[in-house]
Formats: C-alpha cells, sequence, structure tokens
C-alpha cells in the first residue's frame, strides 16, 4: 500500500533512519538491539497491511518513530540529558508500544481485512468492527464497542458470526477500565438475549462467568444489571453454568442486588436465582444466604418482573423439599404467594410461576392447610380453564393435592372445579389429561362431587376413551380410579359400558393395569353385560 508522506518522511524512511542510527547508540544497547529487531519486523509487515482499517496503526507508528528518534537522540552519547530512570522507562515505553503495533499489524494481515467482491456491505462493515477492537490503543477499542452498541440486533448478530463474542472476552481479559468493561458486559448482555448466539456464549465457558461475577461484585448499578441479564441466559443455557455460578459466591452477589439493586436489576437477579435453584446441589447455599426471606420480600414488594421471577424461584426451590416449603411458609411465602397472585390473576403466562409454586406447597401435608384458609382453593377455578398448558396441568396437580380431606374436597367440588377438569380430559397433551384425570380421581371420592360430574354429557365418555391401550404415555391408573368411583351409579354404570369400556379394559387386565381387573369385574355384574368375556 502506499505509505504517507509528509515532513518528517515516509515510515519506511522513519525506520530506516532508526535502524541505522541504534547500532550507534551508547546508553540501554541490550534495550535498543530489541528495539531493532521489532523495527525489522514491522518494516516486513508494511506492504501487506490492506487500504482501510490500518489509517490508525499507521498514525499512530508514526507517533512512536518520532518519539523514538527523539529519545535515540538522547542516548546518542554517555550522558543522559534527562536522568536514567526517565530515559530508561522511555525506552521501555517504545519497546511496549512497538509490540502492540506488531501485534496489531499480524492481526490485520491475518484477517485479510480487504472487502471480498462477494461479501455484503454489512458483514464487510461487521467484521471491519470486530478487527478494530482487537487493534490500537484503549481509545481505538472504546470506540469500536461504542459503535457496536448502536448497531440494531441484526448487524450485531452479524458481528457474532464474525467472531466478535470471543474477541469480548479477551478484551476483559486485558481492559483495566472499569467504564469500558461494563460497555462490554452490555453488549454481552445484549447478545445473550438473542437465540441463536447460545453456542457462541457456551463456548466462552467459565472465563466468561468470571469476569461477569466480578462485575456484579463490584460494578455500578448499570453494570451489575447488564451482568444479571447475561448471567440469566447463561445459567439458562447450561447446567454447568447453574453450577458454576452457585459455586463462585454468585448466590450472595444476586440476594445483594435483590436487596439493594435498582428495580430492574432486582428483576434480572432474582431471574438468574430462579434458574440456580432448579438445581438441589445448590440449594444448600440458598438456606446458608437466608435466600427465601429475600425473595419472599421481592416476591411481596418488586417489580413485576422482580415479583415473577421471585415467586418462581421459590417454586423451584419447594420442588421436591419439604423442610424448604415449611421454610417458606414460614418466612410469609403464603401470603408473598397469595398477593402475587392477585397481582397478576388477569395474564396466564405470569400467573404459572404462582400456580407451580402453589401446587409444590400442597405436597406438603404440613402446608396444605394453611394454603387452604388463604382461600387458594376459589382461586384455582379460573386458571384449569385458561389459555396456558403449563398453568392447567400445574392447578390440576394442586386440586390432586389440595383434595385431602373430605371437607377440602368438598369446597373445590362447589366451587366449579369439576366441570373444568372434564373438559381437560379432551386436551391435546397427555399431561394435561392425566393431571385432570388424577385430580378427578381424588374429588370423586366425594359423593356431591360425583353428583356434579354426571350432570356433564360428556364427562364419562371423556374418561372411557382414555382407557384405550392405543393412548401411550398416559397413567390409566387414575382413569380407572375415577371410573371406579362413577360406576357405584347404576345410570353411570350402564354409560361407562355403553361407551366402550369392557373392550379396553379387557386389553388393561392383560397388562396389569392396578385397578382394571376390579373395574372390571363390578362391570360385569352389570345385567347389560355381553360384551366382555369374565376370565
Amino acid at each position: 500500500m502506499p505509505l504517507a508522506n509528509d515532513g518528517d518522511g515516509s515510515l519506511t524512511e522513519l525506520i530506516s533512519s532508526l535502524l541505522s542510527r541504534i547500532p550507534n547508540l551508547l546508553s540501554f544497547k541490550s534495550k535498543w538491539s530489541s528495539i531493532r529487531l521489532k523495527l525489522h519486523h514491522l518494516n516486513t509487515h508494511l506492504p501487506d497491511l490492506p487500504n482501510h482499517l490500518s489509517l490508525d496503526l499507521l498514525a499512530s507508528l508514526r507517533e512512536t518513530l518520532l518519539h523514538a528518534a527523539s529519545v535515540a537522540a538522547r542516548c546518542e552519547g554517555p550522558d543522559l540529558p534527562d536522568g536514567k530512570l526517565k530515559t530508561q522507562s522511555d525506552v521501555d515505553s517504545i519497546t511496549a508500544r512497538l509490540d502492540r503495533h506488531v501485534k496489531d499489524a499480524e492481526i490485520l494481515i491475518r484477517t485479510g481485512t480487504v472487502s471480498i467482491p462477494s461479501e455484503k456491505k454489512e458483514s464487510t462493515a461487521a467484521r471491519n468492527l470486530v478487527i478494530r477492537l482487537q487493534i490500537g490503543g484503549a481509545e481505538s477499542k472504546l470506540s469500536a464497542i461504542d459503535s457496536l452498541l448502536r448497531e440494531d440486533d441484526k448487524n450485531l448478530m452479524i458481528s457474532v458470526s464474525q467472531g466478535v463474542v470471543p474477541v469480548l472476552v479477551r478484551l476483559l481479559d486485558s481492559c483495566t477500565s472499569q467504564s469500558t468493561k461494563e460497555k462490554v458486559v452490555s453488549l454481552i448482555s445484549r447478545i445473550s438475549t438473542m437465540e441463536s448466539s447460545k453456542d457462541v456464549l457456551i463456548a466462552e465457558g467459565l472465563s466468561l462467568l468470571n469476569h461477569l461475577l466480578r462485575v456484579l461484585e463490584s460494578g455500578s448499578g448499570f453494570g451489575k444489571e447488564k451482568a444479571c441479564v447475561a448471567l440469566q441466559a447463561l445459567s439458562s443455557l447450561s447446567k454447568e453454568n447453574a453450577r458454576a455460578i452457585g459455586c463462585r459466591g454468585g448466590i450472595s452477589s444476586l440476594l445483594e442486588i435483590c436487596q439493594a439493586g435498582t428495580p430492574a436489576s432486582q428483576g434480572f437477579a432474582a431471574g438468574v436465582l430462579r434458574n440456580l435453584a432448579l438445581f438441589g446441589e445448590i440449594k444448600e447455599s440458598f438456606v446458608e444466604e437466608k435466600a427465601v426471606f429475600v425473595l419472599v420480600s421481592l416476591g411481596s414488594s418488586g417489580t413485576v418482573l422482580a415479583k415473577e421471577n421471585a415467586v418462581g424461584c421459590l417454586g423451584n426451590l419447594a420442588s421436591g423439599d419439604e423442610e424448604m416449603m415449611v421454610l417458606i411458609v414460614r418466612e410469609g411465602g403464603v401470603k408473598c404467594l397469595k398477593s402475587f397472585w392477585d397481582s397478576v390473576s388477569d395474564d396466564a403466562e405470569r400467573i404459572e410461576v404462582g400456580v407451580v409454586l402453589l401446587k409444590n406447597l400442597a405436597l406438603c401435608s404440613v402446608v396444605r392447610e394453611v394454603v387452604v384458609s388463604e382461600g387458594f382453593i376459589p382461586r384455582l377455578v379460573p386458571v384449569l380453564s385458561c389459555g396456558v398448558l403449563g398453568v392447567r396441568i400445574a392447578a390440576a396437580e394442586a386440586v390432586s393435592s389440595l383434595g385431602f380431606t373430605s371437607k377440602s374436597r368438598r369446597e373445590i367440588g362447589e366451587s366449579g372445579c369439576v366441570g373444568a377438569l372434564i373438559y381437560m380430559l379432551d386436551g391435546k397433551a397427555m399431561e394435561e389429561k392425566e393431571a385432570a384425570s388424577k385430580a378427578l380421581s381424588t374429588l370423586l371420592v366425594c359423593t356431591s362431587n360425583r353428583k356434579i360430574f354426571r350432570k356433564s354429557d360428556k364427562g364419562v365418555l371423556s374418561l372411557v376413551r382414555l382407557l384405550d391401550p392405543k393412548i401411550t404415555k398416559l397413567d390409566k391408573r387414575y382413569t380407572v380410579s375415577a371410573l371406579e368411583l362413577l360406576v357405584t351409579s347404576k345410570k353411570c354404570r350402564k354409560q361407562v359400558v355403553a361407551a366402550g369400556a369392557c373392550l379396553h379394559l379387557q386389553k388393561l387386565v392383560e397388562m396389569d393395569v392396578e385397578g382394571a381387573k376390579k373395574l372390571a369385574e363390578n362391570l360385569a355384574r352389570s345385567k347389560i353385560w355381553g360384551v366382555f368375556a369374565r376370565p
């Protein structure tokens, strides 16, 4: 490429001049000898540098060479007019700057920044920004970061495809400016919200996680918020990431943000904790850090997002852990849940975490009475028929657990849950059908609930359909149990037989399904029996 000329001469002339002077310098000979090697290296690179993106490097190199010429002049004699320490510092500075120039030149040549004719303009621009992050000084790199922050999501993803993520992580390794680090973290947080970035982020592993955790500990409010966004994505992408965050003191930092962070950062921090709480081996850390108290407080008074994530975290902590269930109730978790539930009752998607927490708490015999006394049974009715599958399933499972006494079963039936559960029997998902049949097998123990069920035109037919052996991945014990309760009525028994239950039961008996033989024998005693041969 053509090298710029000005009053001080071209770069090649400046390098040649220095190379000729260095052998005659009397002070710091070994250091100047090292500089001479670097100048030779640079001289060989100059012709290969691409025209664009090299201007900053060339300008910076010219400045270094002029400074080197000035310092060399001071080293020509035995006396050092600026003193030994000052001159030595200047020589060391020149060495470091030349090292950086050599590295930058190698990056520019290796990455081939010359435009490819078939390459789209956006791809070229993205590639150039990625290169700018790797060359030059702090100001040049900061300028590239700012440019990337201004890009829209489409162009930012092009940068991801051009390898920007590992470059950003290496920048975090070398960067000393806290504000620059937080801008890099802001970029990473944006990238983490893009689905297609998943594999790229996972590839950076612990190096990226450790940088984000350090920002959690000592960053500004802005930095902590952005770190939480990235950690929320990373902890949901990989079990290893979640465990690493939990094992490296992340829970303590996240809880501190939940208590004293900005409203936005509280929501994201609770989101990370929600992901971490899925792993049993990390739950002990939650107990040690008194996380339940913090989460209950946030779930009662935070932003909508913070409440949702805090309640979701409590639901994950409660899963399969009775001691945790009791602790959550003791810390005010039921009232927190009630407040959250009522605040999002019109939002079926947000309420799911509340229904899951209720379902998990209801599994604990010590907690059930508290849940029922707080009025959650009537709250279940509308969510059983909402438009979100996961909510309906969790609500039906909660009904199964809350129907633990004659009184509660009767209350559930009178609240209107039976009709909604009958409707769920015809749902598309096997999980929904099974949850509904399980709940009905509990509720139909109550005589008044059986009366409610019999008023439905399709309830019996829907249950009998689920007996079909062709329907796999469905636990038929609950369906058989519900029908066994219903056939105590002569009218229902006739309906069950007329719906074709006998043929299905013959197969289920052969499959040794629990309760199938007893139900078959019960139906066999009916006067209208004539389809299923008795064993």
